[in-house]
């Protein structure tokens, strides 16, 4: 399906597809071989503004729209889903800064958030507070003008390299004794774990993080106290948007793969894919990649007109990584026995496929948001 785009964003985008798939899909191989993190990358993907795609120009960045960057997200999962999900997350902490941070944060830290070494990191979820962040333990006691931070959050997406942490920490009780703070991952205090053996997208560094007597300066609170839920519920809309643009870039990765090998594969004397079974299966992916991007497409459409896209991006996140392993699950299906090594690359696609579901709210969360909307 085409989409239509300006000219320039066509630019940038057709770039980012010919960068993806001239050099992310090999690399992504070892990445994904060794269990190696994608970071060594950052320098290049920074140079070539990836980085700082969502940061709005007056703080140096590209002002890129959701719906261009969803593109380009779409195009960079194609080739590697680790790589589009650590730049998911690294420009939605920039737009947390940017929307919720004072003045005088975002003019120390922004204009630098197009390089290599100011990568962000979202550190919300804990050992015992995944899908139910009001739940959180870790606490922010305020001390004079700093608050100590003390606790552990865990699946921490670029935690080993990454300079600044958006997390949130507990100021008071309830619902309303969360708070969000800027945390410079240079501080003393902070304790990193590595979490190995994940079963796809292994380019992407995922830890644990200990904080210990953390110290944060008043002003890198992001908003007011108690304001953290609904801080952190905000960037996590927009996120999903980026999660639902990877979804479609690893399905249409899958579509394109089994479509190959249908054609160059025989039996019976002749291609499988003249079989009506083997057509099935890739119309069937062919029809929910296409409606995956037009629902992601369409809550992009909503936020950059400043409409509300809560639930827009909520149905976006559930059906695209839904379809997703659905696409994912055929294409090795097509490939048979061929596709349960790992020298072929749906094999891998399949892996990567099955977090998307998971990670920024599972599908489970996606059907309670849709489902309060449409009971409002």
């Amino acid at each position: 399906m085409e989409w239509e785009l300006g000219d320039d964003d066509r630019m940038l985008v057709e770039g980012a597809r010919e960068f993806a798939r001239g050099e992310l899909i090999a690399k992504d191989k070892v990445w994904d071989e060794k269990e190696q993190s994608l970071c060594g990358i950052l320098p290049q993907l920074a140079e070539m503004g990836f980085m700082n795609l969502r940061i709005r120009s007056e703080y140096d960045g590209l002002d890129c729209p959701m719906e261009v960057y969803s593109h380009i997200l779409h195009e960079l999962a194609y080739a590697s889903p680790a790589v589009a999900v650590d730049l998911s997350v690294h420009n939605m902490v920039g737009e947390v800064l940017q929307t919720f941070g004072s003045e005088e944060l975002r003019r120390q830290i922004l204009p630098t958030w197009g390089t290599a070494e100011s990568l962000g990191t979202f550190a919300i979820s804990e050992p015992d507070a995944g899908s139910d962040p009001s739940s959180i333990q870790t606490t922010a006691e305020l001390k004079g003008d700093h608050y100590h931070l003390n606790g552990s959050k865990m699946w921490i997406t670029n935690g080993l390299s990454g300079r600044w942490f958006m997390t949130l920490a507990r100021t008071g009780k309830g619902k309303k004794g969360v708070s969000a703070f800027w945390v410079d991952g240079n501080s003393n205090g902070i304790e990193r774990l590595a979490i190995k053996g994940k079963m796809g997208q292994r380019g992407s560094e995922l830890v644990s993080v200990h904080l210990d007597e953390v110290e944060v300066p008043v002003g890198c609170r992001l908003g007011r106290e108690g304001q953290g839920l609904q801080i952190g519920l905000a960037a996590l809309d927009g996120g999903r948007i980026g999660i639902a643009s990877q979804a479609s870039g690893i399905s249409e990765a899958c579509l394109d793969e089994m479509c190959a090998y249908a054609k160059e594969r025989q039996q019976f004397g002749r291609p499988i894919a003249d079989f009506q079974a083997i057509q099935f299966m890739i119309a069937d992916s062919l029809v929910e990649l296409d409606a995956s991007r037009a629902l992601t497409l369409a809550a992009a459409r909503l936020h950059d007109a400043g409409k509300p896209y809560s639930v827009a991006a909520a149905e976006a996140k559930l059906y695209s990584t839904e379809a997703c392993n659905r696409v994912a699950y055929r294409a090795v299906q097509v490939h048979g026995g061929t596709g349960y090594v790992n020298e072929s690359r749906v094999e891998r696609l399949y892996r990567d496929a099955r977090v998307t579901t998971i990670y920024e709210g599972t599908s489970e969360i996606q059907r309670i948001v849709i489902a309060r909307g449409a009971l409002k």
